[in-house]
Order: structure tokens, then C-alpha cells, then sequence
């Protein structure tokens, strides 16, 4: 439950008066549209979500999705199986000519049940990404260790070209979904392309990526779903993401693609990739810290403060339209902290981490575009963004020790009513004080601290 502070005239509270920076909001200069924020329960932890009772069940989810209570998260990502346990196509049909027979067993290890949940809240964007074709349309016959898509540029084997039966198998996975009465909006059919592991994995430059992508364009074209958008290639990081989009770019698939994903664990997005296309952060996470509940300490990676940064930085300074951590509610899983909310199956527990994304998500909503800002504060960064209601939402991540005082200003917009939200070591999405007068705000960011200020106009 958020704590509310009643907004007071700021100075006068204070009785004090102290040196203030000045930032000018430009809502006629604009970037990128936003699409949202979210997470995953891949890899069974949509079946173990499901499995909880339905009290802490129902906090899980509150604190993902509400928009009250919790982050309000807009996007989901589910994963497209390849093993013979969770694979729609479990069999191998024999040839890529063959006639295949589909398996759906109405839970996709309860990830319909996860999707239909988000939707009560709201949520539209539901991102379907394949770590790996099956392996029998592999070149190394195993779904997982890597291996080439047989058929891809280079990559050829002995029982033929599958690259059109692994296009009808995603279009097929969507079609099971729009059954169930989800829409998938996004689809992608590699994860990781640059990274060989243990389990589900397959490889890609974007030169095979390409030889690819217009078929799967065609498949969901002639089965009725050209309104899904093809996501390429959730990279491991941005640096090796840049390469592939290069390629992608030099192969003409600006035409079929809609979006360019990448995850941050060898670079985070720090820069505008070179593509006219919309860019997403689609995984990101802690995989080596204990779980944690900190807001800030050191500036370790398990830290609320830490991912404000993240998101700061992808945002404003890489030009992202979504950022996704990589898992939302994980059970008895204390061992790591790759996930924003906690449970022993009892009690419920939200970190840092997820206010962090709460600062961006609970305001900066889908539809949402970045606009101009001018000026600087001392230590601590600024997003600004006009929302489809009107709204104006300003977010100020403050790296210094030192509170800072600002007075926003603002080109076409007349600010006529708004509420400033903090987060640092002691609030979580609490009601700070800010005061409107003259068509200015002023607002007052401690040290490490997130705060967000929205805004209605006139």
C-alpha cells in the first residue's frame, strides 16, 4: 500500500530557501513512443505462479500489474517451447514436406493462464519469443547447444529445408493462442542467437536472420495474423544486438520487422541503435546477487537504485520503447535475485527493483511519447513524456547524495494540477511535495531517488 504525504506549499514548508536548477519541458519536440514495461514467467514459473494459493497469488499479481498497488507493468513475454515436453509439434513429422500434428494442451505451462491474468489489468501487449526450433529442424538435431535452423544462409541439412515448417510452427503457436482468446501482438523466433548453453538456444547472424524473417512475414500474412509484429533477435547485449541490426538493415528487413530486441548482460543499452524500427530491452536481471529487497546500498546490481539507473539510461539516452526484466513472482526461490517479487508461498515481498520499474510504468504509459527537455540538474537524470490522455509525466533519477531542487518549465503545455511521486530507502511510490504557480512546478529530489511528477494540463 503506498503512503501518502498531503502536498503543502513547498518553500513555505521548508521555511528555507535553497539554490534551484531549471529544466524547460519542449512537449512540440518529440522521440519515440512508448510501449511499456513487463516481465516473464518463462521456464515453468507461470505453472509454479498458478500453483500458489490464491491469496499470495492475487498479491503477485496486484504488485506486477496494478496500477494502484502495484508497478503496473504493460508487457508480458512468453516463451515458445522446443523441448518434447512443452513443443507444439513434440513429434518429428519426418520431412519438412510432412503433414505435422499440432499438440495444445489449453496451459503452455500455464502461461495462458499468466496472459489471461495481465489481461484483467489491462494488459494488450503479449510478446511470444521461440528460444529454439525443435530440434529435429536443427543442423545439430538438438533443441538445445546451440545449432543453425536448417535451411538459414550456410546451413544446410541432410532431411532438407525447415525453414518454412518453423515459420507455420510460430504461426501456429499465435493461432493456439487467438483460440484461447489472447492476441499475441509480438513473435520472435530466436533468443540469444550469440550464446551457446545447456538448454533451449539456437544461432544466428543476421545475415541467416534475414533469410528467414520474410517467411515467417508470409506465413502470418496468409494465416490472417499480419497484424503481429515480427521482434528480432534478443541478442545478449546491445554491442552484439548493433552488429545484427546492421545486417538486418543491409538485408532490407526493415520491411517485414517491427521491432529490434535485445537483452543487457554483455552491454547494456547506452546509445540509438541504427534503425528507423522501434528498439525493446526485453531481458534483463540480477543472476548472481541474493535476493534482495534494497533500494540502494553500494550500487549493486540486485538494487532498485541500480535498474532506475537502467532504465534511465535505455530509455532517454538509448531511445527504448519497452524495458522488461527478465521473471516477476518467483516461489521459494531466494537464491538469486532475477526476479521482482518474492514469495515463500505465504508471504509476498516486492523489491527494489520492482519501485524502480513502478516510477516508469505507473506513469509513463503505452501510447506515450519522450519529448524535448532543455536545461540540467546537478547528478540527476531527466525523461519527460506526454501520455494519449494529455498527461505529462516528468521523471528525475538522482545519482548524487545530495538532494536537488528543480523548477520545470514548460513550451506548449499549461500545467493546471499534478502529484510527485517518491521512491528511495524509505518510500516506495509515495506522494512527496511540489507546488504548481505561473505555469512552473517545483520539486525537490533527495539523494539517491527516483521521483516522478505528473501532470495534468489546462
Amino acid at each position: 500500500m503506498y503512503t501518502f504525504i498531503k502536498i503543502a506549499t513547498f518553500f513555505a514548508h521548508l521555511g528555507l530557501v535553497f539554490a534551484q536548477s531549471r529544466i524547460t519541458i519542449d512537449i512540440s519536440e518529440t522521440h519515440q513512443e512508448i510501449d511499456g514495461f513487463g516481465v516473464s514467467q518463462a521456464f515453468t514459473r507461470a505453472a509454479e505462479f498458478e500453483a500458489m494459493d490464491p491469496e499470495p497469488r492475487q498479491k503477485g499479481l496486484d504488485y506486477l500489474f496494478n496500477t494502484t498497488t502495484g508497478a503496473g507493468l504493460t508487457i508480458i513475454r512468453n516463451r515458445i517451447g522446443s523441448t518434447s515436453d512443452d513443443s507444439i509439434l513434440p513429434q518429428n513429422p519426418g520431412s519438412p514436406d510432412a503433414t505435422p500434428e499440432y499438440v495444445w494442451d489449453g496451459s503452455d505451462s500455464s502461461q495462458v493462464w499468466f496472459s489471461k491474468e495481465a489481461m484483467k489489468y489491462g494488459i494488450s501487449t503479449i510478446y511470444a519469443n521461440a528460444w529454439s526450433a525443435p530440434g529435429y529442424m536443427k543442423t545439430n538435431g538438438n533443441e538445445a547447444n546451440g545449432g543453425y535452423l536448417c535451411g538459414v544462409s550456410g546451413r544446410s541439412c541432410q532431411s532438407g529445408d525447415w525453414r518454412q515448417m518453423y515459420a507455420n510452427y510460430l504461426t501456429q503457436y499465435v493461432r493456439f493462442y487467438a483460440q484461447e482468446g489472447i492476441p499475441v501482438t509480438h513473435v520472435a523466433f530466436l533468443n540469444e542467437p550469440d550464446y551457446v548453453t545447456s538448454y533451449s538456444s539456437m544461432q544466428s547472424d543476421g545475415n541467416q536472420a534475414a533469410s528467414f524473417i520474410p517467411i515467417l512475414h508470409e506465413a502470418l500474412e496468409t494465416a490472417g495474423f499480419g497484424n503481429v509484429t515480427i521482434n528480432c533477435c534478443d541478442a545478449m547485449g546491445w554491442p552484439s544486438q548493433r552488429t545484427i541490426t546492421s545486417q538486418l538493415v543491409a538485408a532490407g528487413m526493415e520491411e517485414y520487422l517491427g521491432v529490434i530486441t535485445s537483452h543487457m548482460y554483455t552491454g547494456d543499452p547506452d546509445s540509438p541503435m541504427n534503425t528507423r524500427l522501434k528498439t525493446w530491452q526485453t531481458e534483463g536481471c540480477d543472476l548472481d546477487s541474493r535476493w534482495c529487497t534494497t533500494w540502494y546500498s553500494n550500487g549493486g546490481l540486485c538494487e532498485g537504485m541500480t535498474w532506475a539507473n537502467k532504465i534511465h539510461t535505455g530509455i532517454v539516452n538509448a531511445g527504448l520503447s519497452a524495458y522488461l526484466y527478465w521473471e516477476g513472482v518467483e516461489v521459494n526461490q531466494f537464491q538469486a535475485s532475477s526476479y521482482l517479487v518474492a514469495s515463500d508461498g505465504t508471504n509476498v515481498i516486492p523489491s527494489g527493483r520492482l519501485w524502480a520499474f513502478a516510477m516508469w510504468s505507473l506513469f509513463v504509459r503505452p501510447g506515450a511519447k519522450r519529448v524535448g527537455t532543455s536545461g540540467s540538474v546537478n547528478g540527476v537524470g531527466v525523461g519527460a513524456f506526454q501520455n494519449t490522455d494529455g498527461s505529462v509525466a516528468v521523471v528525475f533519477t538522482n545519482n548524487g547524495n545530495s538532494r536537488q531542487d528543480v523548477i520545470i518549465g514548460f513550451s506548449g503545455f499549461a500545467p493546471s494540477a499534478g502529484v510527485a511521486y517518491l521512491t528511495d530507502n524509505k518510500n516506495s511510490v509515495a506522494e512527496t511535495e511540489s507546488t504548481i504557480a505561473d505555469g512552473v512546478v517545483s520539486v525537490s529530489v533527495p539523494g539517491r531517488a527516483v521521483v516522478t511528477v505528473k501532470l495534468m494540463g489546462e
